[in-house]
């Protein structure tokens, strides 16, 4: 069973949608034990991430997440939820993350250029840097779909890249620990492909 981690923020009907399409049984859930006692988790998000933390935290679940993690239960992060796994955020001030992925999340007007549109939004082409078994379904240059403005910097654990502009962080992953920057529960069949690789970690 997969828990999906619901402490106020995230596309929970989608992914629990996105699941049970593949055959998977997953739940939306604030419980601990639901979470301690599932197969994998998923940490969601959406929005800002110095709210998205203060509610992670608020919920009691912060705690729960990264002791999962930490006994090496699979955790995968999408979109916000895969930022929040970093050292710390820059976005509208200086947020701690989980401190899972080593790291910052910074702003992607950075490193792109001037004329290009703030937030990145649409279909890009998956770019492989490492082998991950993440992707084992998904061919290189298949297209996922962002939402975003901010990206993972400084990151060693980058496995797959995306371009808009230049090359910004499409995945990452660290021994059990895994995250999207895309919305694989938005991404069609392959984001499918993506999500029953994760069930078969």
């Amino acid at each position: 069973m997969v828990a999906i981690v619901d402490y106020g923020v995230g596309n929970l009907f989608s992914l629990v949608s996105s699941f049970k399409a593949i055959g998977v049984d997953a739940v939306a859930t604030c419980d601990k034990a639901v979470i301690e006692s599932a197969d994998k988790i998923v940490l969601p998000g959406v929005g800002a991430f110095g709210d998205a933390v203060e509610k992670l935290v608020s919920s009691g679940l912060k705690d729960v997440v990264i002791e999962q993690a930490k006994k090496g239960k699979p955790l995968l992060g999408i979109c916000l939820g895969m930022q929040m796994l970093f050292d710390v955020s820059l976005e509208y001030g200086e947020y701690k993350g989980l401190g899972l992925i080593k790291g910052q999340v910074r702003p992607i007007s950075e490193v792109i250029p001037k004329d290009y549109k703030i937030p990145h939004i649409g279909w890009n082409a998956l770019k492989f840097t490492k082998d991950c078994p993440l992707f084992k379904y998904v061919e290189e240059g298949e297209h996922v779909y962002f939402v975003h403005s901010y990206y993972g910097a400084c990151c060693k654990d980058v496995v797959a890249t995306a371009e808009y502009g230049a090359n910004l962080t499409a995945s990452v992953a660290k021994d059990n620990v895994y995250g999207c920057q895309f919305h694989p529960e938005k991404s069609g069949e392959t984001g499918l492909k993506i999500l029953k690789a994760f069930c078969e970690l």
